[in-house]
């Protein structure tokens, strides 16, 4: 209750294969276990060139036919995720409703690209590797439970076939970015100079070891205050009457960093004497009663050599991100003019410009 919005935090470094999965972001939750279950097997023409759509088709993409078949399980699929996380799935002919269809075309169509990109980079994934990353997933989600894993796979309207094409996809996915960005190198100087120009993201800031007592009403305060200056046992009236839950049953003991709690407390906290007892203090959550136990600690800064590693993994994800990206807009390029839909089916971006055959 006493930290500030203004903690700071450090940028989060991206997953290794999200660039790939997360090419446009999802404006409507089809599910992650959705996604998890696309059946797409796709039916090769042959050729280089764009297939003709057939009757059964909700597009082509080059040689390959994305039928409506593969297309209205996803969005079984994806009504299966809702119900199971207790939502309404959007009714046929609202704006959710097409969002959801939009999301799902756009995925199919993009996944059937990257399927024939990775036979022109020579990407393949055996059997064994698709084995052993469900042994993963079974063991980590479901603690080697055949049973659970079977019963997740009802709850989500999903099959064993669902889940080793997604499992196919995914490793497929993994090894298009390392081979795009194999090339994504860091260098010490690299490192030098963001450790330079984020000096203040390794600085710890001043800290200090208080006690607090926090009450709703002035009245008690005063009260417990009175009984403090009197002898008052500090820790029994913190765990009998504080309203901090982060603190009270620690007999309001906790460490605090400079700037980082509400400006009223951060103050007194940092001003008071050692052992000294304030008057009740009023913040937004209260009134508290501050007993400093510490001297206050002076900020320290870690040293490059300890953080060298962690800046040059982050770097590297961002290198290779970028690779990724820009090998994304490359494929998003070369297949504008490979790419038929159905009537009804082409999303807002293609519907004035993509040819319905």
């Amino acid at each position: 209750m006493l930290y500030s919005t203004r903690v700071k935090q450090r940028e989060a470094i991206p997953l290794l294969g999200r660039a790939f999965f997360a090419m446009r972001p999802l404006r409507l939750v089809i599910l992650a276990s959705a996604l998890l279950a696309v059946v797409l097997s796709l039916s090769a023409c042959g050729g280089g060139g764009t297939a003709s759509l057939d009757s059964t088709d909700v597009a082509v993409v080059g040689p390959d036919h994305i039928t409506k078949t593969q297309f209205d399980g996803l969005l079984k699929r994806a009504q299966a995720s809702y119900k199971s996380q207790g939502r309404p799935f959007p009714k046929a002919g609202t704006a959710d409703y097409q969002g959801v269809k939009n999301q799902a075309m756009q995925y199919l169509v993009q996944r059937a690209e990257y399927e024939q990109k990775a036979k022109s980079l020579g990407i393949k994934v055996e059997d064994a590797k698709i084995d052993a990353r469900l042994k993963q997933i079974k063991q980590q989600y479901f603690g080697g439970d055949e049973k659970k894993y079977q019963a997740a796979l009802k709850t989500q309207g999903l099959t064993e076939t669902d889940v080793r094409l997604d499992i196919r996809q995914r490793l497929l996915s993994e090894q298009i970015l390392a081979k795009v960005a194999k090339d994504a190198k860091v260098t010490d100087a690299d490192i030098k100079k963001y450790y330079d120009s984020h000096k203040q993201q390794y600085v710890t800031p001043q800290t200090r070891d208080v006690r607090h007592i926090l009450v709703p009403k002035k009245a008690l305060a005063d009260s417990i205050y009175k009984q403090l200056k009197a002898g008052g046992d500090f820790g029994k009236l913190a765990k009998k009457y504080s309203k901090d839950p982060g603190s009270a049953a620690q007999g309001g003991k906790l460490t605090v960093s400079k700037g980082q709690t509400v400006p009223q407390f951060d103050k007194a906290a940092f001003a008071l004497k050692t052992n000294e007892i304030s008057k009740p203090i009023h913040t937004q959550y209260g009134y508290h009663i501050i007993q400093p136990l510490s001297a206050v600690k002076p900020p320290k800064t870690t040293a490059l050599k300890d953080v060298k590693e962690s800046i040059r993994q982050q770097l590297t994800q961002t290198k290779k991100n970028e690779k990724m990206r820009t090998w994304v807009n490359d494929v998003t390029k070369e297949y504008k003019s490979k790419i038929k839909y159905a009537p009804g089916y082409a999303p807002p971006a293609s519907a004035a410009t993509t040819s319905t055959g």
